[in-house]
């Protein structure tokens, strides 16, 4: 039975339609010319003092960049810190971090990227007092970082830790058995990186005389490789360990390096694990007190461990056990006292909790059937947390304060969308970035206290001011009742709707574990598409179905052991609800998808053969035998304990239902969902005799740009959806052809 809610609330694609709109948005406006270009502010960071701020500035006529720091009271610029145009050995710098005294500032250059979140440069200590500049290492690094007493920085070159002096400028290798492909000190390997999502596997102490880090024995995962084309008359190849699921992941052992002594010690808990990870390690606040997570293989248990580095002993102090998976959290803080903030879903959402030292629970901060979704900090001064969530529906993001007791908690946004909160260190301001979809990216001062608005910083008027000259059409946010839930839905209707008219049905989404696609904020580059396609004559759709995130555990896991199977049956249901509508035409509706959305939308037009009759995929997983360890077994086990799960969702095993127009894409270098994905895909097509058509862009990642590629690939989607989903649209009533033809 059909059951679509009416639009809870419609959000105007601009703030403000004029009657002037008369521009069409190209695919050139989007990827070439930059015409919805916003304004950000680039790595905002808040100075201890509490009264100002520093941003990272760039002058795009002389190509330099500034440290410039603000005053929160006054929002002036009180001085340049540091300017490119003053140092002779940087003609210009991506990054900064400064020293906890902030007395010295690393000037990041020329740095290249090595996978998604991982990057090698050239770093510079930039000393505040004298203006001197000090180059850390004469090859490229990763991950320096000062220690809390600012003398010394801790850095890892070809997969070995080293500490420098700044005064002396002498050097300690702190390892010496890294070796490429084999063993990796204090750098995560990739698969570390890409699914525990961080780089720096070290961390100082507070008395910045040690260091723990974490060592990586790669040995026995299995390599995999990607020919590199370039222009070169032969190609080359990369070669990176890879564990893909059921495979060996790396050895990891957690060790701590002494400055005074000069000794590293090998930690070993109190507790025998086989085949675990360590996602996270954090020192205490006593310097003698390290923290681990450790979790099992199934990442179904995790183990909060205090690791005392003079006697080597540990003591677990938390254990979290999930029937599905246990997320890891990047929120927790220690107290004075040394108990801790947690964040965990064990009562069915994500919220905030407060245990002593010893990992006694003393209360449950945050209650309710919300979702926290971010931590800002704690207050030592009134004993206030502050945090993000989405209690006031999930699509929406607010700001909030709340007593460490679990009192007085308050709403410091006030405006319906999406916002996100930068603090001052001592807590008295925050910068609000606030987007909706009616309202672009704009910057607030406003008071941590009250949230009450105490000054703009930058609003993107013209943006919103260009946006007027051109056709754009509304954002409508609803609900859609699909095999007993209510899914959060956005539509897109051409500016010119007719509702006698029947139009052509395009749907979006990605549909991942956890992730959220409906979500009321600015655009990004799709949604400017998703309006050129709507001024061709196109409704487009995106519908977050069961699996999806911000609803409760519950409705995320119900996937679990089954990916592909829940997801697929709500899009296919949603679609076939909305081909009911008499404004659209069910007998053209496609669906198009990204990565995991790649995989959904393969297996839509495979199962949902007689619903959809176009589908694109970029960039998908054809079969979760192919994908990493840590983020597939989350989710599915291991392909040796649940081989169903994995094979009966696999677009591999249901080519033979093809009968709609499909469209194959991938980058020929991803090392993320490798181009295997797209082969055996394409070889099991040609095997069952289905024609289709596809695209591989040589040397390109899993995002597929750089240069004219971006632009490219959106005329060759764009081109394929006209083509097998456009021509014309149909009169309801008449079913005969209209006079408004879509164009291409």
């Amino acid at each position: 039975m059909q059951h679509i809610k009416f639009p809870l609330y419609v959000c105007l694609f601009t703030t403000i339609i004029l009657s002037a709109q008369t521009k069409e948005i190209t695919l050139e406006d989007i990827w070439k010319d930059g015409t919805f270009r916003t304004e950000l502010m680039d790595v905002l960071h808040s100075m201890a003092n509490g009264q100002q701020y520093s941003v990272l500035n760039f002058d795009r006529k002389t190509r330099s960049t500034f440290i410039d720091i603000y005053d929160y009271k006054t929002l002036k610029k009180v001085e340049t810190l540091v300017s490119s145009e003053n140092l002779e050995d940087i003609p210009y710098f991506t990054d900064y971090t400064f020293s906890k005294d902030e007395q010295k500032i690393i000037l990041a250059t020329k740095e290249e990227e090595i996978y998604r979140r991982s990057v090698l440069g050239n770093y510079y200590v930039y000393n505040v007092k004298d203006g001197s500049l000090d180059l850390i290492s004469e090859e490229k690094i990763q991950e320096p970082t000062f220690s809390p007493d600012g003398k010394r920085v801790a850095f890892v070159e070809d997969n070995n830790l080293y500490v420098k002096d700044l005064n002396s400028g002498a050097i300690i290798q702190v390892t010496s058995d890294g070796e490429k492909n084999k063993i990796i000190n204090g750098i995560t390997d990739w698969v570390y990186e890409e699914e525990f999502a961080f780089v720096r596997a070290f961390d100082w102490n507070a008395d910045s005389n040690k260091i723990a880090f974490i060592r990586f024995d790669e040995t026995n995962v299995p390599e995999f490789s990607m020919d590199i084309y370039g222009t070169a008359l032969y190609q080359t190849q990369r070669v990176f360990k890879y564990p893909k699921a059921g495979e060996a992941n790396s050895e990891v052992s957690l060790h701590i390096f002494d400055l005074n002594t000069k000794e590293t010690n090998k930690v070993k808990v109190d507790k025998e694990y086989e085949d675990f990870y360590m996602p996270r390690i954090k020192w205490t606040n006593n310097p003698d007190v390290l923290s681990a997570q450790y979790m099992n293989r199934h990442q179904n248990e995790l183990d909060l461990w205090m690791i005392n580095a003079i006697t080597n002993t540990s003591n677990m102090v938390l254990a979290e056990r999930d029937k599905a998976y246990v997320n890891v959290t990047d929120y927790l803080t220690f107290l004075k006292d040394n108990s801790f903030i947690w964040t965990s879903e064990k009562d069915g959402y994500n919220h905030i909790y407060h245990y002593d030292k010893k990992g006694n629970l003393i209360n449950q901060v945050t209650k309710g059937n919300w979702e926290v979704t971010d931590y800002y900090g704690y207050n030592e001064k009134d004993n206030t947390i502050f945090y993000q969530s989405v209690e006031n529906g999930s699509i929406n993001r607010d700001v909030y304060s709340i007593k460490l007791n679990g009192r007085n908690k308050k709403r410091l946004t006030k405006s319906e969308g999406t916002n996100n909160a930068s603090f001052s260190a001592d807590f008295s301001f925050f910068i609000n970035t606030f987007s909706s979809a009616t309202t672009p990216p704009e910057y607030t001062l406003n008071s941590s206290e009250s949230g009450n608005l105490i000054k703009s910083i930058k609003d993107n008027d013209k943006l919103a001011q260009t946006l007027s000259g051109y056709k754009t059409s509304k954002k409508e946010f609803s609900t859609i009742l699909v095999n007993g839930s209510d899914l959060n839905m956005w539509m897109i209707k051409p500016a010119n709707f007719d509702a006698s008219k029947a139009y052509p049905l395009l749907m979006y989404q990605y549909s991942g574990p956890g992730s959220q696609k409906v979500v009321n904020q600015w655009n990004n580059s799709n949604d400017y598409w998703y309006q050129h396609l709507a001024q061709e004559g196109y409704i487009v759709v995106c519908v977050d179905g069961r699996g999806t995130g911000f609803k409760g555990a519950d409705f995320k896991k119900v996937t679990q052991n089954e990916l592909g199977k829940y997801e697929v049956e709500d899009q296919i249901t949603a679609a076939k609800q909305l081909g009911a509508l008499s404004y659209i035409d069910a007998s053209r509706i496609g669906i198009w998808g990204w990565s995991f959305g790649g995989f959904m939308s393969s297996n839509c037009l495979f199962k949902g053969n007689e619903v959809f009759n176009m589908a694109i995929a970029v960039a998908p997983v054809s079969s979760w035998r192919f994908y990493d360890s840590i983020y597939t077994e989350r989710f599915l086990g291991t392909p040796q304990e649940n081989p169903s799960g994995y094979d009966e969702n696999s677009p591999l095993n249901h080519v033979d239902k093809l009968k709609g127009d499909f469209l194959l894409v991938h980058g020929s270098s991803d090392d993320n969902v490798h181009l295997q994905n797209t082969m055996r895909l394409a070889e099991a097509l040609i095997q069952a005799d289905k024609q289709f058509d596809w695209a591989v862009y040589p040397d390109k990642n899993h995002r597929i740009y750089g240069g004219n590629t971006s632009l490219h690939l959106y005329k060759k989607m764009t081109s394929f959806i006209h083509e097998k989903l456009g021509d014309k649209i149909q009169n309801k009533e008449e079913t005969k052809v209209n006079q408004v033809k879509i164009k291409g």
